[in-house]
């Protein structure tokens, strides 16, 4: 998988755990932490960790517009902590919705970089 599909794979967790915390909220349930939560957390996690390596060496050699190691960093620490707190309905909804749309940003702003570098060598 080339960083291009995995940065769209983690885009679309975003959209899974804003869905799944509206779900659980709804239900009323709690989750089963090592049957559930735990397995999911740590394959996202692990994708996490090789797309945050992925990105940071391709941004000191592209050395894109409007995209910092620093966001990454950022990223990777709200991304770990709102997919643990999806499955919990107890999660406050304004600051778990914030860090889903700042990583969506980030991962959009990512994905034009991106678009723009393979246009660039295409040409």
């Amino acid at each position: 998988m080339n960083l291009i599909e995995k940065t769209k794979t983690l885009l679309a967790v975003c959209a899974e755990c804003f869905e799944r915390h509206a779900r659980m909220r709804e239900l009323d349930v709690e989750p089963d932490f090592f049957n559930e939560v735990k397995p999911y957390a740590d394959k996202i996690h692990t994708m996490l960790d090789e797309w945050t390596i992925e990105v940071s060496d391709w941004i000191k050699i592209a050395k894109p517009m409007y995209v910092h190691p620093v966001q990454i960093e950022s990223l990777n620490d709200s991304m770990r902590q709102f997919v643990v707190q999806s499955f919990y309905q107890k999660t406050g909804k304004k600051r778990f919705v914030l860090s889903i749309n700042s990583a969506e940003y980030t991962f959009k702003t990512i994905l034009d970089a991106l678009d723009r570098a393979e246009e660039g060598e295409a040409e």
